[in-house]
């Protein structure tokens, strides 16, 4: 058994990696009567005295997720916010085609184009988007160099850009008062996975214990 965890003093989850010295896979057991004899013997070996045969500390580095496409919008905005994908496209048609925020700069969109497979970001909305972080997070949350990334869809139009906020000084407290909840909730999600695209890695300590 194999148990991973961020901090001693947190409760973990662990998992069967062997049982009778052999690999446990998906498939090892393909009933229930088994599955029911293992779960008993590991509940048994456990009420009883486990042995730790291993301890390893690790760090490892977690990049950040590339900017939005249409498709990955789409889920994140499913398992996220409960949209469908019918509402998530009605709620960033309205942010595109614009929203009033009043005074001099009148009607304003929000989000570029919707419907884009590219995860590119212009050298105008990188720039932006490292001058916020740097203000907001600090300097040490920006990398030396801006992160790059790559569309796994073939044929991706490359020429256009990633579903972004069409200014990264427009954060979601700000618009927040423009916007009712479906579209404030959608653009918040927006704003943070671009924001985060150009952020340093997410450090990461880890303890396995087996």
């Amino acid at each position: 058994i194999v148990a991973d965890c961020r901090h001693p003093s947190q409760a973990f989850n662990a998992r069967l990696i062997k049982l009778d010295g052999k690999k446990f896979e998906q498939f090892t057991i393909t009933d229930g009567e088994t599955a029911e004899a293992a779960r008993q013997r590991i509940a048994s070996a456990a009420a009883g005295v486990l042995q730790v045969t291993d301890v390893v500390s690790k760090e490892r580095k977690r990049r950040p997720a590339a900017p939005f496409t249409t498709s990955t919008l789409q889920q994140e905005a499913a398992r996220k916010l409960g949209f469908t994908t019918k509402r998530t496209m009605q709620v960033a048609q309205k942010l595109y085609e614009g929203v009033a925020l009043g005074g001099e700069e009148g009607t304003v969109g929000l989000i570029s184009y919707m419907r884009t497979d590219s995860v590119h970001l212009s050298d105008e909305a990188i720039t932006e988007i490292r001058d916020v972080i740097a203000r907001d997070y600090g300097t040490g949350a920006v990398p030396d160099k801006p992160n790059t990334y790559k569309s796994k869809a073939k044929n991706a139009q490359e020429a256009h850009e990633a579903v972004r906020p069409t200014s990264a000084l427009r954060t979601p407290a700000q618009m927040e008062r423009f916007l009712d909840d479906d579209a404030r909730r959608l653009y918040e999600l927006i704003w943070k996975r671009a924001v985060a695209s150009q952020m340093v890695p997410a450090t990461l300590n880890t303890v396995s214990v087996d």
